[in-house]
């Protein structure tokens, strides 16, 4: 894959939120934002539009200006600090955009002749952020409608995309599905939990939480842990698993990429090769960060439950909880407000 910028628009009044600080929020233990950042984790630069916050990973910070002039003006000033010939535009508040989509949309924006391509979603209307534009012609649009109007602040996006030869990618309901108010935040809760669902969100939040960069085979481990359960006492099966990663682990150390998969517990891996202390706080630390997401995700569930019982309520919420979230905007694009 060809390199790639990615701008991440990270500002907003979230009004509809009751101005809660939106990228913040957590959806399956981690924030909005790292959800995103996790997406495009392979961009040679990432730049975020909105204020400094902790991030997954190292990204580079800038503002609008002026600061709240909106999702163009958030673009231009993310567009500066990039160099790649296509650039990946997001919002911060997509809980379920996945490499897929990325790839779908770096690929679609590189075919001849096109000048970029966006996401649509279930009725059929444009994403521009969840989108990637190929860089010079980007450039020149935003140029031009600064010249016509003075600035970028406070202008719609649809100037830009109206302007643009732009693929359509139809990548299904939850690549676009954004978090726009306290209902949404509490659908986005809920939908993680969903059968079928809720394993897979909770192995990537793990892995996301301990550092941990390989694929687990969850089958392979379900299986050893019913055969110990069932075979010894049901104590065995998360000690058997835990034992079995250690192992692979240390066997893994200084092995390359494809050797090293086989660790599947971030603590073993980093207290490879350290004496029995480190080791033993290693795996403590570890099971610390654990604890704390699986507390986290406890907490989403209850605060879901307060949200649904306070819909329609007056006043705004927290980081983590809040009432009162209207309906689903449709309206949301050119509100200013990514």
């Amino acid at each position: 894959m060809t390199a790639y910028d990615v701008i991440v628009l990270a500002g907003g009044a979230a009004k509809r939120l009751g101005g809660a600080d939106k990228p913040g929020l957590r959806v399956g233990g981690r924030a909005l934002l790292d959800r995103v950042l996790s997406a495009c984790a392979d961009a040679a630069v990432t730049v975020v539009v909105g204020g400094r916050r902790a991030t997954i990973r190292p990204v580079v910070w800038t503002r609008e200006v002026p600061e709240g002039g909106g999702p163009l003006a958030a673009l231009g000033a993310g567009l500066r600090l990039t160099t790649a010939e296509r650039v990946l535009v997001l919002s911060a508040d997509l809980p379920f955009l996945g490499r897929g989509t990325v790839d779908a949309l770096l690929t679609a924006a590189g075919e001849p002749g096109r000048e970029g391509a966006l996401c649509t979603d279930p009725d059929g209307r444009d994403q521009p952020l969840v989108a990637a534009y190929r860089a010079e012609p980007l450039r020149r649009e935003l140029a031009l409608i600064a010249t016509e109007h003075g600035s970028l602040a406070g202008l719609p996006l649809r100037l830009l995309t109206a302007e643009l030869d732009l693929a359509r990618i139809d990548a299904g309901p939850d690549a676009s599905f954004d978090c726009d108010t306290w209902d949404d935040i509490a659908a986005a809760r809920a939908r993680i939990r969903e059968h079928g669902a809720v394993l897979d969100e909770w192995i990537t939040s793990v892995k996301n939480e301990l550092g941990i960069d390989l694929d687990v085979d969850t089958a392979l481990l379900l299986d050893l842990a019913r055969d110990a359960a069932h075979g010894v006492a049901r104590p065995a099966a998360p000690l058997t698993t835990f034992l079995v990663g250690y192992a692979a682990a240390r066997a893994s150390a200084g092995a390359g990429p494809d050797e090293a998969a086989a660790a599947v517990a971030e603590a073993s891996r980093a207290s490879a090769g350290a004496g029995p202390d480190e080791a033993a706080a290693a795996v403590a630390e570890a099971a610390r960060k654990a604890t704390d997401l699986a507390l986290r995700w406890e907490a989403e569930a209850e605060a879901s439950g307060g949200e649904a019982a306070g819909a329609g309520s007056s006043g705004g919420g927290t980081a983590d909880g809040g009432a009162g979230g209207a309906g689903r905007d449709a309206g949301r694009e050119g509100t200013g407000t990514p």
